[in-house]
């Protein structure tokens, strides 16, 4: 079965097509990204107008490079929820559209949920069921997967999301946007003892709380003149107690459900210090981590494809009155 994948839900135009859920022939992203750097963070208006202006030709070219015509495709499945509205409906509009003109049925995906998914495009080495962390700029969350239609939240954040306390970490050291790259490259020579961060607790102990460490780092850093080795040492203390958060409650959610595999998702999981501490440390408690390749980290149209394969299979379908969950 041959799936069309569209995803618009923040700054990416993407489209693929996915063959049976898990081998991908193509996958097509267009980012705005530069336009909104200047801004350190995504202007909503802008990703929508660009996503309108870019998805038709987005998908021709993940057709073209699938060796696919559309009456070839099976199925179209779209991401839904959660993220900018704006840019949301222009991706669910164009694939009613498509539905509706080739005769092909419709599924809508949510777009925090296929980032687990992205851990089983070519890769069959995933056994259900697993406990799944996703985290991102605008989601972290801890879920305990069953099978694709039965997934249970463990835990989210009651704040920032891990990856937006990466940018705002960066945009108070003055680095710039995205936040997470600059994060990692200035930690990679920096001492990661040198400055006590840590986050903030929770009722739930498996939710998660970024502000008070970003609110530390600007203490840390007001009034004063940094040099790059005080910015070095500030990120490094930063990254290692904000993945330390991730890995004791994703660890806890596993005790919890007697879990021995670890699905990891969302943009975050393509910084290399998070993969090699989770390796170890998840290791070190009888646990098997799994990654996607850092490609498919991103926000990427494969994941949904992939997803709503499942999802129809288990007798999901969406019809032209879908719109934003």
């Amino acid at each position: 079965m041959y799936v069309l994948g569209i995803e618009t839900s923040c700054d990416e135009t993407s489209a693929s097509v996915v063959k049976d859920g898990r081998r991908v022939l193509s996958n097509s992203i267009c980012s705005s990204l530069s336009f909104h750097k200047k801004y350190g963070g995504v202007i909503p208006e802008i990703a929508s107008r660009m996503q309108l202006e870019t998805i038709a030709q987005v998908a021709q070219v993940a057709l073209k490079d699938s060796a696919l015509p559309l009456k070839k495709i099976n199925l179209i499945a779209v991401t839904n929820s959660p993220g900018l509205p704006g840019s949301l409906l222009v991706g669910i509009a164009f694939a009613k559209s498509l539905s509706l003109a080739a005769g092909v049925p419709l599924v809508a995906v949510d777009h925090v949920l296929a980032h687990i998914y992205a851990n089983f495009l070519d890769n069959s080495q995933v056994k259900l069921p697993f406990v799944a962390l996703v985290v991102s700029g605008g989601h972290t969350s801890l879920f305990y997967v069953k099978d694709f239609s039965r997934i249970e939240t463990l835990g989210e954040t009651q704040d920032d999301a891990c990856g937006e306390a990466f940018d705002k970490v960066a945009k108070i050291l003055g680095l710039g946007y995205p936040g997470g790259p600059i994060i990692e490259k200035l930690a990679k020579s920096g001492d990661c003892k040198k400055f006590k961060f840590r986050c903030s607790g929770t009722q739930n102990p498996l939710d998660f709380s970024f502000s008070g460490i970003k609110t530390a780092v600007l203490y840390a850093v007001k009034g004063r003149q940094l040099s790059l080795k005080e910015k070095k040492d500030i990120a490094a203390s930063f990254q290692e107690s904000a993945v330390g958060a991730l890995i004791d409650k994703s660890i806890l959610a596993c005790k919890k459900k007697k879990a021995v595999s670890l699905v990891v998702g969302g943009g975050v999981a393509a910084n290399n210090r998070l993969r090699v501490r989770f390796i170890e440390e998840a290791g070190g408690a009888g646990i098997k981590c799994y990654f996607p390749p850092k490609p498919l980290c991103m926000d990427n149209a494969a994941m949904v494809a992939g997803l709503g394969y499942q999802l129809f299979k288990k007798g999901l379908r969406s019809d032209l009155t879908l719109t934003l969950e």
